[in-house]
């Protein structure tokens, strides 16, 4: 038997986010600059990670309420992104402290790779870890999408840019 995959998008201040899922979990979520072509309608769970990611972007939620599917994910990985979700909205960690969270402190590079292959970005909030050094390092959709939402959600400063996104 098939499983069934629904998809839907939003158009957010930064690019579009696409969400797929399946009739009972969020299977990944992705960005694009580009508007998505979407073949198949969404169902009642994509349609709730929409509603969820707009009440985001209007400053209304703070705290996800979805059903992921993380179980084909290794231990580790979702190890690692159960720690990141205790990195609270307006807050920023580091990979080594993340390293530190889960007992592995010497598996910071490790960290790195699961942070970059996060399958639900804003949701499990990936973008709320920094270097050490404070710089934005590495986004799967870019430095300038990560600084958009720190900046979106009070964790760093505005800073002026001669470029819009």
């Amino acid at each position: 038997m098939d499983i069934q995959i629904y998809q839907a998008f939003m158009k957010s201040p930064i690019g579009y986010w696409t969400c797929k899922t399946n009739e009972n979990q969020v299977i990944s979520i992705g960005f694009s600059k580009e508007q998505p072509l979407i073949e198949n309608p969404g169902n009642k769970l994509s349609k709730e990670v929409i509603s969820q990611l707009e009440a985001y972007f209007a400053k209304k939620l703070q705290k996800f309420d979805l059903p992921l599917h993380i179980e084909s994910y290794s231990a580790f990985y979702q190890q690692v992104w159960g720690a990141l979700l205790t990195v609270k909205y307006g807050q920023t960690s580091t990979y080594s402290s993340l390293a530190q969270k889960i007992n592995n402190p010497k598996a910071v590079r490790a960290v790195g790779l699961a942070n970059g292959r996060n399958p639900f970005p804003i949701v499990i909030p990936c973008h709320r870890i920094i270097g050490k050094d404070n710089s934005l390092t590495g986004y799967a959709s870019g430095i300038d999408v990560k600084r958009w939402l720190l900046e979106h959600e009070g964790a760093i400063g505005k800073q002026a840019s001669l470029f819009q996104l």
